[in-house]
């Protein structure tokens, strides 16, 4: 089985690869795109949501999260 993997782009979407189903408050599943990745909205403008409609870059999201380093 393939693993997910999510990504977080630098002020966009969670792009997100792997095996994954979406289930939405009352259980239904939401039909995925075709594909290998499919982008989840982050900026909460989209009009597709979950999924990503670019609307991030109309509206100059920006987001600032980076992963903490980890000493070891």
């Amino acid at each position: 089985m393939t693993e997910v993997e999510i990504k977080v782009r630098q002020n966009g979407p969670y792009k997100v690869t792997g095996p994954v189903r979406i289930i939405d408050a009352e259980g239904n599943e939401f039909a995925v795109p075709p594909g290998d990745a499919i982008v989840l909205c982050r900026c909460g403008h989209s009009q597709m949501k979950p999924f990503c409609d670019a609307s991030h870059r109309r509206l100059g999201f920006v987001a600032d999260d980076v992963a903490p380093r980890v000493v070891r």
